[in-house]
Order: C-alpha cells, then sequence, then structure tokens
C-alpha cells in the first residue's frame, strides 16, 4: 500500500552567490523513518541530490541524512548538507545545541554551524589524501588536454566521493581547459589555479563528475572542503580565502573558506526553502 511521508521543504543551497545569476543546487529532503527504494525517487526528481531524512542511530547526530543523485549514493556532499539542515530547522527540528546541528552520514558526523543567515559545514575527515599515483595523474592530464608540467602540484582529496584534484598555475589556465571526460568516465575530479593578486577571487574551482553522471558541476562543497583542507594545511592557501565557481557554465558561485586555529576548515554558504508538500511512495 502506498505511503504518504510529509517530505521536507525542496531547499537550494548555494554558497554564497555573486551577480550575474545566481548558482544553484537543488535538494529535495524527505522526513521519514525507513525508505524502500531511494535511488528510484532520485530519479523521478532528477534533481542534482535527492536526499533523506532519516532518524539518528547514534546518540551525538540530530537527525541521519542519505543523499542520492539519479546515478547512485553518496556517502558525504556539501549542498545537500546545507540544504538539508536548512530543510530540517525549517519544518520544526529541535538541534541538542541551539548553534549547531549534527548530521549522521556515511562520511560519519558533520557539524553544521549556524549563522544568522548562512550555515557552515565543518569538513569531514579525508578517506584518503597523498598524492596520485602517476597513471591516474596520466589519464587526468591526457583528458584534460594539457601537458604534465603544467601541473603545479595534484593530491586525492576525498572525503567520500572519490575526488582527486590537480592545481595549475593559473586560474586563466583551469578555465580554458576543455576536458575529454570520455578518456576518465569514473573519475570525480578538480582543477584549481589562482587569480591574480588583488582580485576579487583567490582561486578558481572547477570540478568533473562524470562518475556520478554530472559532467560538470557548477558549485562543489564537498571538493571545496577536502581541498581546503589540504591547502591551508600545507600553506599553499592562507587561512581564510574565496573561490570562484561556475564561471564556465555561465554560473556565478562564490566560496568562502575558512580555517580554525586547529585545522577545522568551515565552507559557508546559504540555502532557501522554494517548495513544499507531500509524496506518497
Amino acid at each position: 500500500m502506498p505511503r504518504r511521508h510529509p517530505a521536507r521543504p525542496q531547499a537550494h543551497a548555494h554558497l554564497r552567490r555573486r551577480p550575474p545569476g545566481r548558482t544553484r543546487r537543488h535538494a529535495v529532503s524527505g522526513r521519514v523513518q525507513s525508505v524502500r527504494n531511494p535511488l528510484r525517487l532520485a530519479r523521478w526528481t532528477n534533481l542534482s541530490e535527492t536526499t533523506f531524512v532519516l532518524p539518528p542511530t547514534v546518540p551525538e547526530s540530530d537527525y541521519r541524512l542519505r543523499i542520492f543523485t539519479p546515478g547512485g549514493e553518496l556517502p558525504f556532499a556539501g549542498h545537500p548538507t546545507l540544504g538539508s539542515a536548512r530543510a530540517w530547522l525549517d519544518g520544526g527540528g529541535m538541534p541538542r545545541h541551539a548553534d549547531r546541528v549534527v548530521q549522521e552520514c556515511a562520511a560519519g558526523l558533520v557539524t553544521v554551524r549556524r549563522g544568522e543567515d548562512t550555515l557552515s559545514f565543518a569538513a569531514p575527515p579525508r578517506v584518503r589524501d597523498g598524492a596520485l599515483d602517476d597513471d591516474y595523474l596520466n589519464r587526468i592530464v591526457a583528458a584534460f588536454g594539457i601537458t604534465r608540467d603544467r601541473v603545479v602540484a595534484h593530491q586525492w582529496v576525498d572525503n567520500g566521493p572519490g575526488w582527486a584534484v590537480v592545481q595549475l598555475a593559473t586560474a586563466e589556465e583551469v578555465l580554458a581547459l576543455e576536458p575529454d571526460l570520455a578518456l576518465i568516465p569514473t573519475s570525480m575530479v578538480g582543477a584549481i589555479g589562482a587569480h591574480p593578486e588583488g582580485s576579487e577571487y583567490d582561486f578558481e574551482m572547477r570540478t568533473f563528475a562524470p562518475g556520478a553522471g554530472v559532467p560538470e558541476d557548477p558549485a562543489c562543497g564537498s571538493m571545496n572542503a577536502a581541498v581546503g583542507q589540504w591547502l591551508t594545511a600545507t600553506g599553499a592557501a592562507p587561512s581564510a580565502y574565496r573561490v570562484s565557481q561556475g564561471t564556465r557554465l555561465g554560473r556565478a558561485a562564490s566560496i568562502e573558506i575558512a580555517a580554525d586555529a586547529d585545522g577545522t576548515v568551515w565552507v559557508s554558504g546559504a540555502a532557501v526553502i522554494c517548495v513544499r508538500g507531500t509524496i506518497t511512495l
């Protein structure tokens, strides 16, 4: 028999934006006791991410979150984290702590700090770091259509989705990339490069996720979180910096990264409730 679930609002989560236009990622956040076929619903919504808010399984968390793209489940993603937190709060959720929400997901416990008009999530621990192996780096370089000597640095920055990143010398080089993703069909990879000193933004980021069925992501919280951990820990970036993303897609994401003295990296963004309703499953 079909079951009616009071769906959490559809929340459009985005990182601090700049004109013109707005970069948005979409999440439908449904509060349910259990879910039989979440991937089927995620494919039906055909949004970037569809999330399911479930009862927590550990006492430290306020709720458990499952995150799905049309292609499958993700252990963690930044925009759904912020959007689901906003939807949960908007729907009457009462966190254990007034200043923060604790989300349980496949990547572990993620703290979401509540600001006056924004939310910020603490970057979860990376499950893999270190330099990329030569074979994988060579395949990325070939897909990007560049030579190996253009790569300033490279790193696994995997906090669940499988991210890897290459650093190029300049933002201009990043924006010029014309990747052939058919050469890396299962990859989750990004490229970052510095803007000139004195620019509005410190870095330009592009993320390519053919492994999740997304050719290029206009704004990616999980990638920026893990790259932020890497760059601030190595001194390659200051403790607070701004990233531009989505430029080649005609979008305008402005991503703010800040590292605390203890090394915790925070990614700030906003989420807007757009739709409320009920779904019958």
